[in-house]
């Protein structure tokens, strides 16, 4: 099989590879990309994952691993502020220390200018739609787009109460700090 004929194949199961093929396989240097817009950098070995390499997530996130015939043996993770995960002595969002990764390196922001997610200024949902962290999540669709419109998966019924009850919503939906404000109001309203 030709390259062209394996990148037909993988287009066809909604995949993509760009690199080199040994026997209608992946082998050698490559770029494998899934479904979800996740891809694999690295070296590949008889169809599988193998040698160096590193998954790059559409959220910015990484793994970088060293691979055995499809199996991660060796990895790092780092998410997209920098932080890189630590199996031994992690300390970061352990219920004692909530801060984001820039606020630990870069000291926490004045009052009225707190940071809400690790991007600050965070970014600014749709109307009627959640940031749920993989893009934006419009709970009537059930449907999350990535940050650049593109289609990431739908929401089964789990995902979506999680999202509806703990990700930031729209501001004017309802949710966020505006309403915080009117019930903090209707407290003190109720207590005088």
């Amino acid at each position: 099989m030709e390259d062209n004929k394996v990148s037909e194949l993988m287009q066809f199961i909604g995949r993509s590879y760009k690199g080199c093929t040994e026997n209608d396989r992946m082998h050698g240097e490559g770029e494998y990309t899934f479904p979800t817009n996740t891809k694999y950098v690295g070296e590949m070995k008889d169809g599988m994952f193998h040698g160096k390499g590193m998954l790059l997530f559409p959220n910015g996130i990484k793994y970088e691993s060293i691979w055995e015939d499809g199996i991660s043996k060796q990895g790092s993770f780092t998410f997209v502020d920098g932080l890189q995960y630590q199996e031994n002595n992690w300390d970061y969002c352990d219920g004692n220390d909530r801060r984001f990764y820039s606020e630990r390196c870069n000291g926490i922001r004045p009052a009225g200018e707190s940071q809400m997610t690790y991007l600050h200024p965070p970014r600014p949902i749709p109307a009627g739609c959640y940031d749920c962290a993989d893009g934006f999540y419009d709970p009537v669709t059930r449907v999350i787009t990535s940050y650049s419109g593109g289609f990431v998966r739908s929401a089964d019924d789990s995902e979506h109460e999680w999202i509806v009850r703990t990700c930031r919503k729209a501001w004017g939906d309802g949710g966020g700090p505006e309403k915080l404000v009117s019930v903090k109001v209707e407290q003190k309203s109720n207590i005088m």
